[in-house]
Parts: structure tokens; sequence; C-alpha cells
């Protein structure tokens, strides 16, 4: 009979309370994975890209709100999955507790971690789309790339240059600069 394996420590809600206030963290079925601190220009981008966005809606008085790292997404509680998106919109408020959303944002921008591109490529892209999110950018400072995911009209991996002006599909006239943006950069 063949050794059994290790298998990985399931990680609850309670255990991930638990955890140090200023621990960056996320879980993915059970599994809890540590975060890096964000870079200069990861900050910076993700400063401006929130100021556009909250701007926006409070300019149309709109409902939304906007939330950027860190702030909890619970997207499944069996198997347990906490994210902590970047930066997010979302329309309904009902999925708001006082701690986290409980359930997927309307839109999600990650800005890529030269560490681990493939957590923001592969492995989020797959759990946000099976979520419900409708909308997914990922920004690429190292390649200057932003990769649009609209899964409300399948339309996926849409590539822009950060001298591009890009449209927000969840808003009529929402359009995003990448080239203001992209002065700011040490890149």
């Amino acid at each position: 009979m063949p050794a059994l394996q290790p298998q990985p420590q399931i990680t609850t809600l309670e255990q991930y309370e638990a955890l140090p206030e200023d621990t960056r963290a996320e879980v993915f079925d059970g599994q809890i994975y540590y975060m890096s601190s964000p870079s200069q220009d990861h900050q910076t981008i993700s400063t401006e890209l929130t100021t556009i966005l909250n701007s926006y809606i409070r300019n149309s008085n709109g409902t939304c709100r906007v939330f950027h790292a860190p702030f909890d997404v619970k997207l499944s509680d069996t198997p347990l999955t906490i994210v902590q998106p970047d930066i997010m919109i979302i329309c309904d408020k009902d999925k708001l507790d006082g701690k986290r959303c409980n359930g997927a944002p309307d839109f999600i921008i990650e800005i890529v971690s030269p560490s681990n591109p493939a957590d923001d490529y592969i492995r989020k892209l797959y759990y946000y789309e099976h979520a419900g999110v409708r909308e997914y950018w990922i920004v690429d400072p190292r390649r200057k790339t932003v990769s649009v995911n609209y899964f409300e009209e399948n339309k996926l991996n849409i590539q822009y240059s950060f001298e591009s002006t890009i449209k927000v599909n969840i808003y009529n006239d929402l359009y995003v600069n990448f080239s203001d943006i992209a002065e700011l950069l040490n890149i």
C-alpha cells in the first residue's frame, strides 16, 4: 500500500480572522497564501485608478462603492476562498457586512506583482470568472499592458498598452487614460 501524501491544511474563516491584523494573505480552496508588500509603482497605479473610479461614481451620483486592498472579499464559504483585490467596485450593498464583501464584486483590478504574475493571470482570472465578477482588469507595470476581461459579454484577454484610453465596460461613459498614469511611474 502506498504511503499517504501530506494534505494541505484547510484554513477556516475563524483561523483566517485570527491572523495578525498586519498579515497580507489570501485563501484559495482553504489553502492560505501569504502576499508581499506592494511596490511604489503598484501603489501609484492603485491610487490613481482608485481616484479615477471614485471620482466618476461620486460625480455621477452612482450608488456603487470603490474599495482597495487590503479589503477582504469572500468568494466562497466551502471551500473557503478569500481574496484581497487591489481595487474593486461593489454595486450590491447587501454584499457588504462591515468587515468584507461576501460574494463577487462587479469590477476588479489587480496590479501584477513581479514575484508572482501567474496569480493574477491564471488563478484569480479563474476564480473571478467563476464567482460572477462582471469585469476584471490585469494591470502589468513590467509589460506596460492592461488585459481586460469582460465576462458578461465573453470578451477575454483584450490587450491594451499604457498609451491607451480604456473603457470600463460596466459603465456607459467611463474611460481611463493610462498614458496619464504611466507618466507618474518609475518604469
